[in-house]
């Protein structure tokens, strides 16, 4: 499966969805992570003090990411993150090292059934 992260180090989830000028793509699969890309996007933050949604940075983002099952970034707002869990994808909201980052995405996608055995994983 596609996991989006946002991470300005490369190695660590530590970046705010809103200052993300890129998402780092990996595929996980049988728990072994590759970064098999990265996608830039206009940032989604402006700073605005009353946070309105931005649709046209949103959309970006959302297409951008389009084949990913999950989203993991250090903080996200509200509204972003129930627009992408009504496109379908998971959110998870953490900070620390990628890898294990992507495990917690892989199984909150595959909602613990796979958790065990990533072999069997239909979560492609």
């Amino acid at each position: 499966m596609l996991i989006a992260v946002t991470s300005k180090t490369g190695t660590e989830i530590d970046q705010h969805f809103g200052h993300a000028e890129k998402f780092r793509i990996y595929k996980y699969r049988k728990g072994d992570p590759v970064q098999v890309s990265e996608v830039e996007v206009e940032k989604y933050c402006s700073f605005d003090p009353d946070h309105p949604f931005r649709h046209r940075q949103f959309d970006g983002i959302a297409e951008a990411l389009k084949d990913c099952k999950a989203v993991v970034t250090a903080m996200i707002g509200e509204l972003p993150k129930q627009e992408l869990e009504k496109l379908g994808f998971k959110v998870v909201s953490m900070s620390g090292p990628i890898e294990p980052a992507l495990k917690v995405a892989h199984d909150v996608v595959c909602d613990g059934k796979c958790a065990a055995n990533t072999e069997r994983c239909e979560h492609k």
